[in-house]
């Protein structure tokens, strides 16, 4: 979900997004309500001139982010992430949430309200960050995620002509050495977790997949004195690289030796920030672990109608015990495992499902289909080792730019048994259900869907909880809408892939929170849910890389199944899928309590 093009101009005519809507017409007659007006007025224009000088501030300091958003004024800049950097994040965070608390919330118009919680919460949770969770000094992925993100945010998207973003990534990669820097003084390899620290130092190297994959073959479009700026700035970053690598190798990762496990307290106030969500971790927990039961129940079922009358089933009484639902439900998923691409045929056949999922979703009448391009590439190096694949959005404002598909390759030094293990979980039918998730009508749907935002601090504060559990409620509603035909396979392998969103919100907590070692995890994945060793191990790297993220995709489509609950309850036969879609998606992305609330004329809270 990622971000672009923005001139300075744009910008400020974006901006004028943030206005509030115009309030309501004062009754005929009612000067009483003149006054209310007037103060309804004053506080929405108050946090108009807010939510601007809030964006404004947080895109200079942010310059690599600003990119991805899509103002380009900061493209020749990075991060500072020293200690005067972070304490003029401070400062401003500080200052701005104070001007905040000074404004009547209830004296803002509704959309304003969401955007106010909506801040709040930003800034609250960027304060905490810093001063609290202190990730800069013990996480080195903000590092290289900067790094790497300063270059590819220039070079991926054609937002301007290249020379000129070759230019600022000329000026960019000349900083970057700094940055290598901030990192080596900030870290405290005493703090840093191995699986951290190994992890950078294998993705290191990336940044100069970049410089070769980007800026190399393109040099030619810069001569005279720019293309020896620019030929400067790629030597210098070789050598920057290798000292990076070395430094790394020698001693980061012989030196690390903190928890990845951020403890009950610290993951609990992480959770409020990250997800936005009315829920806590033991409501969490325990719709989880209800929602596992139910949903194993159902694969039984279907275990039951696929492996009937068929040499070897295993037995499947209608009240079966633990290990006979395992053992159907094993039995069933094998037909599913059998189909699958072979091994450099993956990024081909998920080519032919986004188009089936495409016509699919047109042909139903599911939800309204953007024009806006998408295109399946290859994962860059220096983002792999995090998940198998996601959907790389260009910026809120941007028109007519694609949206990239992105797959990780399987990597050439996986063993024969090793890629076997990866293609059954990733077999035909769950990789139509990964483009239905990424693309159609998944997160690329619901990002175009969301670049047309209310307001332009909800575009740029897009939430993940909405883009996670929309994701997965596109899954649900694609099957409900009998895709493949109703296949009864697809809709276990469905099950299956939802049992993957189900079992993330529990694995986090018991890793993060339990202390739960990797049997237990791996127990979890591969048992209850089904998983296959080559994904259940990535799964849990990724799970000691990254706290609170896991958990977004299970509580949004929780949310998103509760509010289309609640509007089906409310419009009875009047409910109309499409319709409803579409408004969901109106939005802009907020967390989804608050598209419930406004949907629904519920207080805004």
């Amino acid at each position: 979900m990622r971000t672009s093009l923005l001139s300075l101009s744009l910008l400020t005519l974006a901006l004028a997004a943030c206005q509030p809507h115009a309030p309501n017409a004062t009754p005929a007659g009612g000067d009483k309500a003149a006054p209310a007006a007037a103060q309804a007025s004053q506080a929405d224009q108050a946090f108009a001139d807010l939510s601007k000088r809030w964006l404004d501030g947080w895109l200079r300091l942010n310059p690599v982010n600003a990119t991805q958003v899509g103002d380009h004024r900061f493209d020749n800049e990075m991060d500072d992430l020293s200690a005067a950097g972070r304490q003029k994040a401070l400062d401003f965070n500080r200052k701005l949430l104070a001007e905040l608390d000074a404004i009547d919330a209830k004296q803002l118009s509704r959309e304003n309200q969401v955007d106010a919680l909506i801040l709040r919460n930003q800034l609250q949770g960027d304060i905490w960050s810093t001063e609290t969770l202190q990730s800069w000094a013990w996480d080195p992925q903000i590092y290289s995620g900067l790094a790497g993100g300063a270059v590819y945010n220039l070079m991926a998207r054609e937002f301007a002509p290249l020379p000129q973003r070759l230019k600022s990534a000329t000026v960019r990669m000349g900083k970057i050495p700094a940055l290598f820097a901030q990192m080596r003084e900030n870290l405290d390899p005493t703090r840093v977790p191995k699986i951290h620290a190994e992890t950078v130092a294998k993705q290191n190297n990336g940044l100069l997949e970049l410089i070769d994959q980007f800026i190399t073959p393109n040099a030619g479009q810069l001569s005279g004195e720019d293309r020896k700026q620019l030929d400067a700035a790629v030597a210098q970053l070789r050598k920057a690289v290798a000292e990076q690598q070395a430094w790394l190798d020698k001693t980061l990762v012989p030196n690390a030796k903190g928890d990845f496990r951020i403890g009950a307290a610290m993951y609990d106030q992480k959770l409020k920030f990250s997800l936005n969500s009315a829920l806590s971790r033991g409501e969490i927990r325990q719709r989880a672990e209800a929602e596992m039961q139910r949903v194993r129940g159902e694969m039984y079922g279907i275990a039951q109608t696929v492996l009937k009358d068929k040499p070897g089933a295993p037995q499947m009484p209608a009240q079966p015990t633990p290990e006979q639902q395992q053992k159907a439900i094993e039995a069933a998923l094998e037909l599913a495992y059998a189909e699958h691409p072979k091994r450099d045929q993956v990024v081909d056949f998920a080519k032919r499902t986004l188009a089936q999922a495409t016509a699919f979703t047109r042909e139903k009448n599911l939800v309204s289909v953007p024009d806006d391009p998408v295109k399946i590439i290859l994962m860059p190096e220096f983002q792999r080792g995090f998940s198998v694949a996601y959907c790389d959005s260009p910026g809120p404002l941007d028109k007519g730019l694609d949206t990239y598909y992105a797959i990780s390759p399987i990597p050439d030094d996986w063993s024969d048994a090793q890629v076997e293990s990866f293609l059954r979980e990733y077999n035909d039918r769950m990789i139509h259900l990964l483009s239905i998730h990424e693309a159609m009508p998944g997160h690329y749907l619901e990002g175009a869907h969301s670049a047309k935002f209310p307001s332009t601090l909800r575009a740029v504060l897009r939430s993940g909880l909405f883009a996670e559990g929309w994701a997965v409620y596109t899954e649900k509603m694609m099957t409900d809408a009998g895709y493949l035909g109703g296949d009864p396979l697809f809709k276990l392998v469905q099950l299956k892939f939802y049992l993957r969103t189900i079992s993330n919100a529990i694995l986090d907590q018991g890793i993060h929170v339990d202390g739960w070692s990797r049997e237990q995890a791996m127990e979890l994945m591969t048992k209850q849910a089904f998983q296959q060793e080559r994904e259940a191990a990535g799964k849990w790297v990724r799970a000691q890389l990254s706290s609170t993220q896991l958990p977004t995709y299970f509580v949004g489509v929780q949310e998103h199944f509760d509010t289309r609950k609640a509007a089906e309850a409310k419009l009875g036969d009047k409910f109309d899928l499409k319709a409803y879609n579409d408004k969901v998606l109106s939005y802009g992305a907020p967390p989804v309590r608050f598209v419930r609330q406004l949907m629904l004329d519920q207080p805004i809270e």
